[in-house]
C-alpha cells in the first residue's frame, strides 16, 4: 500500500527523456519539477537492457569528501572505486520516498548473491546537514542494514560541502531545508560509470536485477 501511494504522489516526477530531473518534496503532498540540470536518460526502461532507466550518456562517478556517521572524512570516488555502489541523496527525517528508498535497497541485497552484497556499497548523503548529524545518521541507518555484509554510509558536512557534493553528483540543489530534493538512486559499476537510475516508483526486485547486472559486467 505505501509503495502504490509512493508511486502515485510521484508518477509526474520520473525522469523522462527531455524532462529535468525532479525535486520532490517528501511528505509534502504536492510535487515540484524544476528546470535546472536536465536529464539525460533513455525514455522508458524497456527500451535498454536495464529495468531501471538507461542513462542516454554514462555518469563517472562523482568526486567529494564528507563525513561519515563513524565522525571520519570519506572520499567517495576513492573509497568505492571499482566497487558496485548505489548512492542517493535525502535526508533521515523524511516520511516517505528516504526511508522507502533505503528499505528497498536493503531487501534488493538480500536478495542478490552473496558475492554481489559483499561487494555493494550504499551510500546515503544528506541533504539536511543542520538535523543529520554523523551519530544520527549511523542510528538512522542501522534500521535497513541489519545483518548485510557492507553497512550502509551516512555523509553529512557543512551545507556548502553537502551541496558541493549534490553538485559533483549532478543532482540539483536540494531546497526548504532539504526537504525538497531529487530522489535519483544511481548505480555505479566496477568501472566507475553509472548507466542505470532508479527512482521511487522503482522495485527491490529491479534494484536486485540491475545491481546482479552491473556486478557481473
Amino acid at each position: 500500500m505505501l509503495r502504490r501511494t509512493l508511486t502515485h504522489r510521484i508518477a509526474t516526477t520520473l525522469v523522462c527523456a527531455g524532462m529535468a530531473v525532479p525535486l520532490v518534496a517528501c511528505g509534502g503532498g504536492d510535487t515540484q519539477a524544476h528546470d535546472e540540470h536536465p536529464a539525460s536518460v533513455s525514455s522508458s526502461a524497456d527500451d535498454g537492457p536495464y529495468a531501471g532507466r538507461e542513462l542516454a550518456e554514462p555518469k563517472a562517478r562523482p568526486a567529494f569528501t564528507l563525513t561519515d556517521q563513524t565522525g571520519s572524512a570519506f572520499d567517495f570516488a576513492a573509497r568505492t572505486a571499482g566497487q558496485p555502489t548505489l548512492l542517493f541523496f535525502g535526508y533521515a527525517n523524511c516520511p516517505d520516498v528516504c526511508p522507502t528508498t533505503m528499505a528497498d535497497v536493503a531487501i534488493a541485497l538480500r536478495s542478490t548473491p552473496a558475492d554481489v552484497a559483499a561487494r555493494t556499497q550504499v551510500v546515503f548523503v544528506t541533504t539536511d546537514p543542520a538535523r543529520d548529524t554523523a551519530d544520527f545518521l549511523g542510528e538512522y541507518l542501522a534500521r535497513f542494514d541489519e545483518g548485510l555484509p557492507n553497512r550502509f554510509i551516512g555523509l553529512t558536512g557543512t551545507q556548502t560541502e553537502v551541496e558541493a557534493a549534490q553538485t559533483a553528483a549532478g543532482v540539483p540543489l536540494a531546497e526548504n531545508d532539504g526537504t525538497m530534493h531529487a530522489t535519483s538512486l544511481y548505480l555505479f559499476g566496477n568501472d566507475d560509470l553509472a548507466r542505470v537510475v532508479f527512482s521511487a516508483g522503482d522495485t527491490s526486485g529491479e534494484i536486485a536485477q540491475d545491481l546482479e547486472a552491473i556486478a557481473a559486467a
